[in-house]
């Protein structure tokens, strides 16, 4: 007689459980709102009927990650993939964890799926484009980070990168179009109107090329390089002070400035 009772009290216990559960929009809202330890309990209640619900692992995973639970966000991708294999996001999103834990080669693998699947998903191409640039890998980096800016062409940081790609592998021309593209949109970044001068006074633009070492110098005066590459402009036009400045940068262990100064101020 007590049986059919204790699995009454089961079964009552599990429909308490089922009705308590959010919906998916009122998780989605919490996920939306950083509340993201509630989130994970509401997914997980609702993953006790609904076990393969990829976009409610997607979601608990992406909890965890703002958590800084990488493992349990792992184990989550990896239920996604043994459900769904071409569930691009969770190939990414084991990537992007790899990727932040700098593992650039292992996350490579799982980045390259997910571009696979999804080709036209701006952020995995974004993501694709920085880990080869990682990798050194500079024309697959360039590739990647080509198509993302034509999916997103207001997205500045695909034109830094691209950039970085372009100088790595000697397109002295190309890497300054897009530091300038970059500069047009976020005209403070120190890197970026380092990288511009720098590609501007390769291609012979000096006085373009001075401007943004002075840019670099207000704002950081004891950058070495920039204060080098500053006097190599000014010696190339004719003023002696560009050769003290080189001089100084050689002193302050700048090797690029130490490698000019002979040919430069002779």
């Amino acid at each position: 007689m007590k049986r059919p009772a204790h699995i009454l009290t089961i079964l009552s216990s599990i429909f308490l459980l089922f009705s308590c559960s959010a919906n998916p929009a009122e998780i989605e809202a919490l996920f939306i709102s950083e509340k993201y330890e509630e989130t994970i309990s509401e997914i997980s209640r609702r993953l006790f009927f609904h076990v393969t619900d990829v976009k409610s692992l997607h979601m608990r995973a992406r909890s965890y990650e703002e958590l800084k639970r990488y493992d349990e966000a792992m184990k989550d991708y990896d239920r996604i993939i043994s459900i769904d294999p071409n569930y691009a996001q969770a190939h990414a999103g084991i990537g992007k964890i790899l990727f932040d834990k700098k593992q650039y080669s292992q996350a490579e693998l799982y980045i390259l799926r997910a571009s696979s699947i999804d080709p036209e998903n701006f952020e995995i191409l974004y993501l694709a484009g920085r880990c080869e640039l990682m990798l050194e890998k500079w024309d697959k980096a360039e590739r990647f980070l080509k198509l993302a800016e034509k999916m997103n062409p207001d997205f500045p940081q695909t034109y830094f990168y691209t950039g970085m790609a372009r100088a790595n592998k000697g397109a002295v021309e190309e890497a300054a179009v897009s530091f300038n593209s970059y500069v047009q949109k976020e005209p403070d970044n120190l890197i970026a109107r380092y990288n511009r001068g720098f590609a501007m006074m390769k291609l012979g633009y000096i006085p373009y090329a001075l401007e943004d070492f002075d840019f670099v110098l207000k704002q950081n005066p004891k950058h070495t390089e920039a204060l080098g590459k500053k006097g190599i402009c000014l010696a190339l036009m004719g003023n002696p002070e560009g050769c003290q400045l080189i001089q100084e940068a050689a002193k302050k262990g700048s090797d690029y400035a130490s490698s000019k100064m002979t040919e430069i101020c002779s």
